[in-house]
């Protein structure tokens, strides 16, 4: 089984690259840089090129309304070229709240945006001169001065069906987040019916570890888990329409008024199987199996780390 790992904020950057080194030496799939509250993908994955040989390197997610598509596009083929062939390239388009606020970007039209941005990287990134006139981006004679040696993989952050189905028309793979394991398993089937044989379907999970504090284990990935129900409105409108309804407010609620660890305490248990791995090992990788049993082909675990990040870290390698 493929597995990746996502080496988020909760992490320092000297834990990233320590990480990162661990999962290579292990023979992982992949590890996967988010882009949130500060740290910035490109140029982490750039050092992570130097510390690791053979892990893919992915950004999960970068935002369309934060850069160009030939910054974007630029930078896939620069890392590329750093990490000798083994970027990825994982676009979202973040919420109204980060784009509007911290980019002074008027969020709208996302899905449609999100057709063209993929069409000129692609273009961009064969090498061949563009020009594209397009209804959000015009591009007029842009050519790479180095030919990029191969077109970098690009995986759509999915939510809704419209851009699940653009994913699967235009991309090499889908990124999803909290998925209910009987709407993963029509997903997945829709997916791999409609996109090309190779097509990649990643899920990344909230994961936290520990045989000797599972508890512990299943109140960080609660937490976590809390956190982005309480600030991602799809998310939590996803969920809301999938069984969810009052829990979602509950959590939502609690968050506003008393932080993470008491909208933490929010999350049913039932809520917290069905969409994490978390406990002891033995729980997660029965856990993990469901997920891929599901139809997933990548699975991506976030760490949360137990104790300290290290050690929580090399206890899910020896998990998985």
């Amino acid at each position: 089984m493929k597995v990746g790992y996502s080496l988020g904020p909760l992490l320092s950057v000297e834990e990233v690259l320590k990480c990162a080194s661990l999962a290579d030496a292990h023979g992982a799939d992949s590890v996967w840089v988010p882009e949130s509250w500060g740290r910035e993908s490109f140029s982490t994955l750039g050092a992570l090129a130097q510390a690791t040989d053979k892990v893919r390197l992915g950004t999960s997610i970068t935002s369309i309304f934060a850069r160009t598509p030939a910054t974007i596009a630029m930078g896939a083929v620069t890392l590329d070229a750093l990490s000798d062939g083994r970027c990825i390239i994982g676009l979202g388009t973040s919420t109204e709240a980060i784009v509007e606020g911290w980019h002074g970007v008027k969020f709208e039209r996302p899905a449609s945006r999100m057709k063209e941005y993929v069409e000129c990287i692609k273009l961009m990134m064969s090498g061949e001169k563009v020009n594209y006139a397009g209804e959000f981006f015009k591009v007029s004679n842009f050519k790479m001065l180095n030919a990029p040696k191969r077109q970098v993989p690009v995986f759509l952050a999915a939510v809704n069906k419209r851009m699940l189905a653009l994913a699967a028309e235009k991309a090499d793979g889908v990124l999803l987040y909290m998925r209910l394991l009987q709407e993963l398993r029509e997903t997945t089937a829709w997916l791999k019916a409609s996109a090309e044989a190779k097509f990649e379907v990643a899920l990344s999970l909230i994961c936290a570890v520990s045989d000797g504090e599972p508890e512990k284990a299943r109140e960080r990935a609660a937490k976590t888990l809390a956190f982005y129900i309480a600030v991602g409105k799809y998310y939590r409108d996803f969920l809301a329409e999938n069984g969810y309804p009052k829990e979602t407010e509950e959590i939502a609620e609690e968050y506003k008024k008393n932080g993470g660890d008491a909208a933490g305490r929010q999350v049913p248990r039932e809520m917290l199987d069905a969409l994490t791995v978390c406990g002891t090992k033995q729980e997660c990788r029965k856990a993990l199996a469901r997920f891929v049993d599901a139809g997933v082909t990548l699975p991506i675990l976030q760490v949360n780390p137990v104790e300290g990040a290290e050690s929580s870290f090399r206890d899910m390698l020896s998990t998985f």
